[in-house]
């Protein structure tokens, strides 16, 4: 009894004392916010705190029935990830351009003048990223997502020529073929509530063929691996499932990192999830030893045309010769290259980010396209004058993906909505100045940058009156004259749209994920339609309503944004009639 009291005591003293410090963190911060002179809003929980981030949606959700003010001020606003889509515009258009979160970690600064968004990109050295926020992907090896000065312009020159020419060939016809499959399986069906999880496939399948150069049949997700699946002993998963596996559990891998799971007194779940993690960098060492010796039999140059349509292959021979043409400059210098490490964990943040963001994004197309069949048919129309009565043998990204511009403007318009990953720097340990509209600000040391995305993205100065309407002919020019596959694409102000990042650290794999994008697309629509599985007493038109508030109402943050529960709106595909 005495050692219960004593350990309540402890624990009782321990919460005590982490309030007194979070308090007098967030008096400290508070402080140096004031000197800025912008509005400022106080919230008592950093929002990046790990236990707070699993439980920040459900608690701001109860607290918003209390009563009154209770129940609607800051904290539920503003300490929740993902509020920057409830917000929109609201909060610039109450407080202007700028305005400042404080909290017991760090302050943060949200920006909504492109201008000033753009000079923060502009002067990376003044603005860096911030490592913290994603050292959590260093799971197989540091990366150019974690990676900082010298060594991040290494890896930077290294890995973005590998995302070339001949690498979206491979994406093009690998998103060709696995969008054949996969329509022709939801063909079949009358009702499809798999439209996300089938996406995730498709991207994986496309990422396992342009980074590692294995091919994969495309498997509808009621054939996958289930968590019972999992409760059986282990398995030697192929490069794809143990893929598969980490994607699908990678916030507890990143939470925790691989060793975690080897415990043998873990249940056979998370055993499954180290056998994942041992499989995957095993078929890394693999693929990378296969690139080595390749490269080095390739002495008349035969294999470099093949080597760089696979992202691994590439890389190491990018590597390579990075490593080869420092040694010439520094002789004895081993510096120009990357790291066995540095292969992996770039391979790693190439399957991660090429796979969930594009996945994701994927599924907010469709979903939208679903409830709005006049853009369906305005793509269909693209698609069928583009290719004619060309099989998808024939389609190529050199030759028609340039001219899909309006199955490009569908991928635009989602991200304009509905941005996976927003970007965000901060000023290091310096105190940097940055004018915002007419106000100079001397922005203090350890303070977050957050370019107000959500909300440049929809503000009707640069998107209209229909700004929060998903419209994707905005992006397209009105010249009289031009038909479908020559019209030309509109250039937004620049800051406004961040589908990419922007400055030094925008996203290398822009071109992949535009290429994968279009080709499925242009399979999907050329020929089929798809619209919302009608519910008892339920019109068409409400259906569509119904979609549009389920993307609304369902969307969240888990690691990134995306459809918490796309499939309670089933859908139906089926093949479209010839336009007139």
């Amino acid at each position: 009894m005495a050692l219960t009291t004593i350990l309540i005591s402890f624990l009782a003293l321990l919460s005590c004392a982490f309030i007194l410090y979070d308090g007098v963190c967030l008096i400290r911060n508070y402080q140096k916010a004031r000197k800025l002179r912008v509005p400022i809003r106080i919230m008592p929980i950093n929002s990046l705190n790990q236990i707070w981030m699993l439980l920040d949606r459900k608690c701001t959700s109860l607290v918003r029935r209390l009563p009154g003010y209770l129940g609607n001020n800051n904290f539920t606003r503003y300490n929740w990830r993902g509020w920057e889509l409830a917000e929109r515009c609201q909060s610039h258009e109450e407080m202007g351009d700028v305005f400042i979160i404080v909290t017991p970690g760090r302050n943060t600064l949200y920006i909504g003048d492109p201008d000033a968004v753009v000079e923060v990109f502009r002067r990376s050295k003044d603005f860096p990223h911030d490592a913290k926020l994603t050292e959590m992907l260093d799971v197989f090896g540091p990366n150019i997502s974690t990676a900082l000065g010298d060594d991040w312009r290494k890896q930077r020159k290294i890995t973005a020529s590998c995302f070339n020419d001949l690498n979206n060939e491979v994406v093009w016809s690998e998103s060709v073929s696995q969008a054949q499959s996969m329509v022709k399986h939801w063909g079949t069906m009358t009702s499809v509530a798999s439209v996300a999880d089938d996406m995730r496939t498709l991207t994986l399948n496309v990422m396992a063929r342009a980074g590692f150069g294995q091919s994969f049949e495309f498997r509808p997700s009621d054939y996958q691996k289930t968590t019972s699946d999992l409760n059986k002993k282990p398995l030697q998963y192929s490069y794809r499932d143990s893929l598969q596996i980490i994607l699908e559990n990678c916030i507890l891998i990143m939470a925790l990192g691989p060793p975690f799971f080897a415990k043998s007194w873990l249940p056979a779940y998370f055993r499954h999830i180290h056998q994942a993690c041992t499989s995957f960098k095993a078929h890394m060492v693999t693929v990378y030893e296969e690139a080595k010796h390749n490269l080095a039999k390739d002495t008349d140059g035969k294999q470099h045309k093949k080597a760089q349509g696979n992202l691994m292959a590439s890389l190491v021979r990018a590597s390579q010769e990075a490593a080869a043409e420092a040694t010439a400059k520094v002789p004895g210098s081993y510096q120009g290259g990357l790291t066995e490490q540095e292969v992996f964990g770039n391979m790693f943040v190439f399957n991660f980010a090429g796979h969930d963001t594009t996945a994701h994004t994927f599924t907010f197309a469709i979903y939208f396209l679903a409830a709005n069949p006049e853009v369906q048919d305005w793509i269909s129309e693209e698609i069928n004058t583009v290719f004619g009565d060309k099989s998808t043998q024939e389609w190529t990204a050199s030759e028609s993906f340039s001219s899909l511009r309006r199955c490009l403007a569908v991928l635009f318009e989602t991200l304009r909505l509905y941005l996976p990953v927003p970007p965000a720097k901060w000023t290091e340990n310096r105190t940097q100045t940055l004018t915002v509209g007419q106000k100079a600000l001397f922005i203090p040391p350890q303070t977050m940058i957050c370019p107000s995305y959500a909300a440049m993205s929809t503000d009707q100065k640069y998107w209209g009156v229909d700004a929060l309407t998903w419209r994707p002919q905005r992006w397209i020019q009105e010249r009289e004259g031009q038909s479908a596959g020559e019209e030309e694409m509109i250039t937004p102000v620049r800051g406004t749209f961040l589908g990419w990042s922007e400055g030094a650290r925008d996203c290398p794999g822009r071109k992949f994920s535009q290429v994968e994008f279009v080709a499925t697309l242009a399979v999907l629509f050329k020929d089929w339609r798809v619209e919302p599985v009608l519910r008892a007493g339920e019109t068409m038109r409400d259906a569509q309503k119904r979609v549009l508030r389920l993307i609304e109402e369902d969307t969240g943050c888990v690691l990134l944004i995306q459809m918490l529960h796309p499939e309670q709106c089933p859908l139906a595909w089926c093949r479209r009639t010839k336009l007139s």
